[in-house]
């Protein structure tokens, strides 16, 4: 699967995508992501087919830290 985004093509055919290791074994409301050059991938893990977000590095980067210093709240 090629996508474009932002004026470029990410060609995520080859990608290794992987789930969070905080998911379980049995989880099936996941999702799984991919490391690409000048990207990140972001696909829902029960759609392998389906669409993919795309972000750039830095901006997943931002929302990781964030999302594990509270940024979003807690419950």
């Amino acid at each position: 699967m090629e996508m474009a985004t932002k004026g470029f093509s990410v060609d995520l055919t080859q990608a290794t995508w992987f789930k969070s290791s905080k998911s379980g074994p049995n989880c099936d409301n996941c999702v799984e992501v991919a490391y690409v050059p000048g990207a990140v991938g972001v696909r829902d893990s029960k759609d392998k087919t389906g669409p993919a977000l795309i972000f750039a590095p830095a901006d997943w980067h931002a929302f990781v830290a964030s999302t594990r210093n509270g940024g979003f709240g807690s419950n």
